[in-house]
């Protein structure tokens, strides 16, 4: 049976033909709002609700055949949506405000790091994270890591070191022989090592505004060109770190607190620089908070300044060099300038040395001159004793005695001052020199004379006198005129500071 068409139906279809024909002019679909945008060619409107893009996981989205120029998605793994770009063959993140790094990898404590470093691991052959080098990593609250990370030259970045944290409960945290650089993040390995770096001459690595606390080692750190840490706090650990053969070595303004234990910092092979500076040790119990006992050499120059060092352990702030080229009472070689609280003071400019010969009265050393007049030039003998040295030496063999060799690094201007007294064999006039390597001064002469036999001379020692490193010192005497014989000397000082 054939339905006739009724008035109604011509309506509907009229109708229907208009709207059709409105869409095909204007070519505009609106939802919610019958007045469409002008400019738009679909206008949704609603202030109850929103609208929803597919939404997938990165791997999903990485599975789409042969996507669409501009396909739009939304990531449920990074949390971000994404657009293709055929002229890239990538999907590119739609990020608001200032166009983000290129690149660039958000890791939150919600992630799934299997998922989220897929490309590292892999890289890492399945046993640890290769990062991507010149890449920003950047760590958004706690994440926990099952592998080890090889920086790679790359950034690992948190906002805030309270909040952003790298654990890795069970072995090592950083592994590797490159360099990169972490920044603002707490560092937390409970039974591992936080750094087991093994760099090279041209690898730097960067470690500023952190916290290493609550680890088993902080770990080694060896064979880097440049090694700079600044403002990091460590705070309960069980040992300490290794610096090992580092090119250049900055260590700014770190605290290590009282609750860590064994030594805190440690230099063992060769360095060209390192500068300590600023920040404090808190050394307790049986702690060392720097140890250079294996003596580590310095071909350049190395400083120690403004660190405090403080704490019960007082014998345990510094465990010092041992052997040549150390000094009683200090901690320190001629390479070091050391400056801080609580440790002796030790540079160039400190360097002191003083010998004196005190023979009891009517006693002393003899001096014997050739009958000429004036008398051949030689130096003042005698048994002498050093109280005070500190980058200098006294050479003790029975030709070298009272002498003092300056031990310290750099070339530096010293005030000698001192006396002698001997006593004359008869009526003669003597000139007393100082003498450096073994050729008098003469422009510190100075004359004396005796009266009668064994008359006593007493004359000031007063100079000034540029040594470098192993430069000596002596006195030197000369008969000008008069009777012959030796000289007695009971006593004679000199000291250079």
């Amino acid at each position: 049976m054939i339905n006739k068409p009724t008035l109604q139906n011509h309506k509907t279809l009229l109708l229907l033909f208009f709207f059709l024909l409105t869409l095909a002019g204007n070519a505009q679909i609106g939802i919610g709002t019958t007045t469409p945008n002008a400019t738009s060619i679909l206008d949704i409107t609603s202030t109850t609700k929103g609208m929803l893009t597919p939404r997938m996981t990165t791997l999903q989205r990485n599975a789409i055949l042969t996507p669409a120029d501009g396909l739009t998605v939304y990531d449920t793994d990074l949390k971000v949506f994404y657009y293709y770009s055929t002229g890239t063959s990538a999907w590119v993140p739609i990020i608001s405000g200032v166009p983000g790094r290129i690149n660039f990898k958000r890791i939150k404590s919600t992630d799934n790091l299997a998922t989220v470093l897929a490309t590292e691991l892999a890289n890492g052959g399945g046993s640890k994270y290769l990062l991507t080098s010149n890449t920003l990593y950047e760590i958004n609250g706690t994440v926990t890591f099952n592998f080890p990370i090889d920086l790679n030259n790359a950034y690992v970045q948190g906002q805030d070191a309270n909040e952003d944290v790298i654990v890795r409960p069970t072995g090592n945290l950083f592994e590797g022989a490159t360099g990169g650089s972490i920044r603002g993040v707490t560092l937390i390995v409970p039974n591992g090592l936080v750094f087991n770096l093994n760099g090279a001459a041209t690898q730097n690595l960067i470690f500023r505004d952190s916290v290493v606390a609550g680890s088993n080692t902080v770990g080694t750190v060896s064979g880097f060109g440049l090694a700079f840490l600044s403002i990091v706090n460590f705070s309960g650990n069980a040992n300490g770190i290794t610096y090992n053969n580092i090119t250049q070595l900055l260590l700014s303004n770190t605290a290590w607190f009282s609750n860590n234990l064994g030594t805190y910092e440690k230099l063992t092979g060769t360095f060209t620089l390192v500068q300590k500076q600023g920040g404090f040790s808190q050394v307790e119990a049986s702690a060392i908070g720097f140890d250079v006992s294996a003596n580590p050499t310095i071909t350049g120059d190395a400083v120690l300044e403004s660190v405090v060092f403080t704490g019960s352990n007082t014998t345990g702030y510094v465990k010092p060099y041992t052997g040549t080229g150390t000094f009683t009472g200090y901690n320190f070689t001629n390479s070091w300038n050391v400056r801080s609280a609580g440790i002796p003071t030790e540079s160039d400019a400190n360097a002191v040395g003083d010998f004196s010969m005190d023979y009891t009265v009517g006693s002393g050393a003899p001096t014997s001159f050739n009958t000429a007049n004036p008398s051949n030039t030689v130096k003042v003998l005698g048994n002498s004793t050093s109280y005070n040295l500190f980058r200098f030496s006294t050479d003790l063999s029975p030709n070298n005695n009272n002498r003092l060799r300056y031990m310290g690094k750099k070339k530096r201007i010293f005030q000698l001052a001192g006396s002698i007294s001997f006593q004359v064999p008869g009526v003669a006039i003597y000139i007393i020199y100082i003498a450096k390597n073994g050729t008098p001064l003469t422009q510190y002469k100075i004359y004396g004379r005796g009266g009668a036999v064994n008359d006593i001379v007493v004359l000031p020692l007063n100079g000034t006198v540029e040594l470098s490193n192993n430069d000596y010192i002596e006195i030197f005497a000369q008969r000008f005129s008069g009777a012959t014989g030796d000289i007695i000397t009971p006593n004679m000082a000199i000291t250079l500071k």
